[in-house]
C-alpha cells in the first residue's frame, strides 16, 4: 500500500524539525510526505526545504494564504493544496507538524489497513506533557480518531467526499466513514507525543464554532446540547456551553448549508443516540 501524508504547517518551525525527524526515524517510512508551508513568516519553510534536499520522498510546497486565523477551513484548504500535488496513493493522511511520532506508527497502521478490508480510517492516539508524565489528552474517547495523526483509505477518503472546510472537519469524517460501512479503529498502544495541546485556546467564539459545526452535522438541538455540556465540563468552564448553543442558534437562523445529507443526519442522529445510551448502561 503507499502512504502519502500531508502536513499542513503554518508557523511551526518551533516543532516542525521533531516532528519530521520522528517521519524519518520510521521502521516503514511512508512513499509521500509533503509539507505544505502554509503562509508562514518564521522559518518553517526553510526548515521543511533541509528535509527535501535530504529525503527524496519529503516534499515542500507553498501556499499563500491570509493571515486570519479560520480554524477547521484553514488547515482544510491547506490540506487540499498538498493534495493537488500528491502522486497515487492507497492510504492518505492528514498530520499536523506539532507530533512526534512513534518508530512504528506507521508499520503498525499499515498492519491493520492490510489486514481488514473494510477498515477506513485508523490512527495511534495523542499524548500531552503533564508535569514530568505524558497523559493521554483526554478531549475525546480513545476511540475517537483524532485530526492530527488520521490515516484514510482511499476507498473511503473518496466515498466520504474529502475533508470538510470547517471546524468539525475531523468529527463528520469518522461518522460518515461509518454511514458508509467502513470500520474506523485507533491503536491504544501508539502513543503519539502532541507537543501543542489542543484547547488552549478556547474561547466563546471558537465555542461558537463548534455549536455551528453541529447544526451542519444535523445534531438536532437536543444532542447538541448535550455535546456542549461535555465540552464545556472538559474545558472547565460552563459559560461556553451558552456559547455553543448560541453558535448552533446562528447557523440555524441563517440556514447555513449542511455538511451532511438529510438520510446522513438521520444515521447520525440514530449512532450518536446508540453511543450515549451504551454509556449509561
Amino acid at each position: 500500500m503507499q502512504i502519502t501524508i500531508i502536513i499542513p504547517a503554518h508557523n511551526e518551525a518551533t516543532f516542525l524539525k521533531k516532528c519530521l525527524d520522528s517521519f524519518v526515524a520510521q521502521t516503514h517510512t511512508p512513499d509521500e510526505v509533503i509539507i505544505v508551508d502554509d503562509n508562514s513568516s518564521d522559518d518553517t519553510f526553510a526548515i521543511a526545504n533541509e528535509y527535501t534536499k535530504k529525503f527524496e520522498w519529503i516534499k515542500t510546497v507553498q501556499r499563500k494564504s491570509t493571515d486570519e486565523h479560520i480554524p477547521g477551513k484553514k488547515v482544510v484548504d491547506t490540506f487540499n493544496f498538498g493534495l493537488t500535488y500528491a502522486s497515487s496513493f492507497d492510504l492518505i493522511g492528514k498530520f499536523d507538524a506539532d507530533i512526534i511520532l512513534p518508530s512504528n506508527y506507521f508499520e503498525t497502521v499499515l498492519k491493520q489497513f492490510q489486514a481488514n478490508w473494510k477498515l477506513g480510517m485508523c490512527s495511534g492516539l495523542l499524548y500531552i506533557k503533564k508535569g514530568d508524565k505524558r497523559v493521554y489528552e483526554s478531549i475525546a474517547d480513545k476511540s475517537h480518531i483524532r485530526g492530527p495523526i488520521k490515516l484514510y483509505h482511499k476507498a473511503c477518503f473518496n466515498k466520504i467526499g474529502g475533508l470538510r472546510p470547517g471546524v468539525g472537519w475531523d468529527t463528520v469524517d469518522v461518522l460518515l466513514a461509518q454511514y458508509h460501512d467502513f470500520e474506523t479503529t485507533t491503536i491504544p498502544e501508539l502513543h503519539v507525543k502532541h507537543l501543542r495541546p489542543t484547547g488552549h485556546g478556547y474561547s466563546s467564539k471558537n465555542f461558537q464554532a463548534k455549536g455551528a459545526a453541529l447544526y451542519k452535522m444535523r445534531y438536532g438541538i437536543t444532542l447538541t446540547k448535550i455535546a456542549a455540556l461535555k465540552m464545556s465540563w472538559q474545558a472547565k468552564n460552563p459559560f461556553l456551553y451558552f456559547s455553543m448553543l448560541v453558535g448552533y442558534l446562528k447557523a440555524m437562523a441563517a440556514s447555513t448549508p449542511r455538511f451532511v445529507s438529510k438520510e446522513e443526519g438521520v444515521f447520525i442522529r440514530k449512532l450518536r443516540w446508540k453511543g450515549i445510551k451504551a454509556k449509561l448502561v
